[in-house]
């Protein structure tokens, strides 16, 4: 069978379930930054792989599907210690969209992603910090799952920048999203709810001319009540207090390893570099702004409101992404991504239209700790 370079080189990992639940007969695959019990957790790069001893137990999200009755078949490519929207691996490979095979599959949970759209999995276990679950699930035309901060535990999963790293969820139906999603959150499912939908009017200017039409058209269809302006004329703050935040924490949590010299591929060594040069005094400033635009977004979605923007600003770019065409996928992305990730709010990426043959996914923002009603209105809109 062809694996679309989806896997971990190697042996491939696999785990029977735990026990029986609702996800019996269904299959998942973890990215290789998440423990699974008896395998070396290597977080895409070589250096870090060989610094590790094979994790003695699985990671909590890994356990819980396990214990609902799901099997894992693999463990999954992951761009290096996750630092990628891309999907790209120098050392590892690119995995293969099944979609788009000429386009990236999305980082950095791109094997993931790719086993589900193959059909390898039926659920693919990833992680999201500034949309490394949505992005790809976008490209791939996946449902994705980013739950709120400190819905899932994060116990046994590579820390990159805590303070916006989440376990997060990709599957080919909104259906099983919502069954592996509240087995992950240990809650019972809730009823659709009576929902009000926001357009993030200053969020679709960020995409492409043609995507954000086709998604605009397809937001409205569901209903929206108002455009709301959520960057107030300032997208720019989103993007730079993401990047300086993030890359502090990444300076802090892995700073012993990046100490020890490692060999980063040619376009995530001047990332890295780049986290090691920040100034921390910089972070007063954008923990400020931050505390205040929470504060303001998680007023703007009370229980029962949420907000609809591209997930992406376009479908996915042709492979070998480079120079200022990164840059803007870049800087509109991680913009996009921010809104959810500052706040530590929940986000659901529906695979609700199609560009050029190609996959377009739109996002769903929720009030915090609306996990539940999120998933369940992303069944109500399939």
């Amino acid at each position: 069978m062809n694996d679309h370079g989806a896997f971990v080189p190697g042996p491939r990992a696999r785990l029977a379930p735990l026990g029986s639940g609702p996800l019996d007969g269904l299959t998942f695959v973890a990215k290789d930054l998440l423990d699974v019990a008896g395998y070396v957790t290597g977080g895409g790069n070589p250096d870090w792989a060989r610094r590790q001893k094979p994790a003695a137990t699985s990671a909590p999200a890994v356990d819980r599907l396990l214990r609902a009755g799901a099997a894992l078949v693999g463990k999954t490519i992951t761009d290096e210690l996750a630092f990628s929207l891309e999907g790209e691996n120098e050392h590892y490979g690119t995995p293969i969209n099944p979609r788009a095979p000429d386009r990236l599959p999305g980082g950095s949970s791109s094997g993931s992603a790719v086993a589900v759209a193959a059909g390898l999995a039926d659920l693919g276990l990833g992680t999201d910090t500034g949309g490394s679950v949505r992005v790809p699930a976008s490209f791939c035309g996946l449902y994705g799952w980013r739950p709120s901060h400190g819905r899932v535990p994060l116990e046994g999963v590579v820390r990159f920048a805590p303070s916006y790293d989440t376990v997060g969820l990709l599957a080919r139906d909104a259906a099983r999203l919502r069954l592996a999603g509240q087995c992950l959150l240990g809650t019972p499912a809730v009823s659709p709810p009576n929902v009000r939908l926001l357009l993030a009017a200053d969020a679709f200017a960020l995409a492409e001319p043609e995507a954000a039409a086709i998604l605009s058209d397809a937001a409205r269809s569901l209903a929206v009540v108002e455009e709301v302006e959520i960057f107030a004329g300032r997208s720019a703050d989103f993007l730079d207090a993401y990047a300086t935040l993030q890359g502090l924490d990444i300076a802090r949590e892995l700073d012993d390893f990046l100490a020890s010299n490692p060999t980063f591929g040619p376009t995530m060594k001047p990332r890295f570099d780049g986290v090691c040069s920040l100034d921390p005094a910089a972070g007063e400033r954008w923990n400020a702004w931050r505390a205040e635009t929470t504060v303001r977004l998680r007023q703007l979605l009370p229980p029962g409101t949420f907000l609809l923007l591209p997930t992406t600003p376009s479908v996915a770019p042709l492979r070998y992404l480079r120079d200022d065409a990164a840059r803007r996928f870049y800087d509109a992305s991680l913009t996009l991504g921010s809104i959810a990730g500052h706040a530590g709010l929940p986000a659901v990426s529906l695979p609700i239209a199609t560009m050029h043959g190609c996959p377009l996914g739109l996002s769903i923002v929720a009030g915090s700790g609306e996990d539940e009603a999120l998933l369940a209105l992303a069944v109500k809109i399939a």
